[in-house]
């Protein structure tokens, strides 16, 4: 693979490595019942997830394309094919299931092996918008995997994030803020019970470990948490355990919609040297 030089890429495709390998791992722990069983998303058994994720990466095989070359080439061709593609393949048997998450994920990797170094600033797009560089599918790769794998119930949680995760997601949380639709006024990010877990930064506790601010989000109260706990209570992976709003240490509000696009609006086309 081209990367160009000094730029964020290595370390996503390093981390979307780690990430693939660990949801393998728990597919690969599961029998045909625990396949079968029910998910922690409404609805979807734990197959539902597993196919999501295999036609996850062979989407994104889509935008990667689309991005070498030149031909627009949608993600999902609409909802409803996306739709019929989950449950077509949700109710395989687990041999079945690890198969094709492990195919679909190899034509990924080739499919960054495969792109050209100026391809990664091509604009592409989802189902919603807005387009964004092609370097952002690994970020939106890693997302799907971090969030679905905690989907399937099977032993991995909000706690086993990566850090580097958890920061990158918070961050992008912030910069796609629904603020018309927000619940919470302000939201405080407290230092985890072990500061090495944290690197300062606007998104995170500050240096001297004290709390950092997301302020004037909309109306509702503040809340506060750790960001493992925020970010889990952002994206619905958790019922706000370990956050509260202050003062007063109530249970905290419903959150507001997550992911109201598909990236950030103000992306750099270049891959930058660090993604946040």
């Amino acid at each position: 693979m081209k990367y160009p030089s000094m730029t964020v890429l290595q370390t996503l495709r390093a981390e979307l490595t780690e990430a693939t390998s660990g949801l393998l791992a728990t597919a690969a722990s599961l029998s045909d019942a625990d396949v079968a069983a029910p998910s922690r998303l409404p609805g979807w058994s734990r197959g539902h997830v597993l196919t999501h994720l295999a036609r996850n990466a062979d989407s994104h095989v889509n935008l990667l394309t689309w991005a070498r070359t030149g031909v627009p080439t949608p993600q999902y061709p609409d909802l409803r094919a996306r739709t019929a593609g989950i449950e077509a393949g949700a109710h395989r048997p687990a041999a079945g299931q690890l198969a094709d998450l492990r195919e679909s994920a190899a034509r990924l990797d080739a499919a960054v092996d495969a792109l050209p170094e100026a391809a990664w600033r091509a604009q592409v797009g989802g189902l919603r918008p807005p387009h964004h560089p092609a370097w952002y599918v690994l970020v939106r790769r890693l997302r799907e995997l971090g969030m679905h794998h905690v989907d399937l119930g099977a032993g991995y949680g909000p706690a086993d994030w990566p850090e580097t995760f958890v920061r990158r997601e918070l961050h992008d949380c912030l910069r796609t803020w629904p603020y018309d639709r927000s619940t919470v006024s302000a939201v405080r990010l407290l230092a985890p019970a072990d500061p090495a877990a944290s690197r300062p930064g606007e998104d995170g506790p500050g240096e001297d470990g004290r709390a950092s601010e997301w302020r004037e989000l909309g109306d509702g109260p503040m809340v506060e948490g750790t960001p493992v706990d925020v970010l889990a209570w952002l994206t619905g992976r958790s019922a706000g355990e370990g956050v509260k709003v202050v003062p007063g240490g109530r249970a905290c509000p419903p959150p507001p919609p997550w992911l109201t696009t598909t990236a950030p609006a103000d992306l750099p086309a270049t891959p930058p040297k660090d993604y946040p």
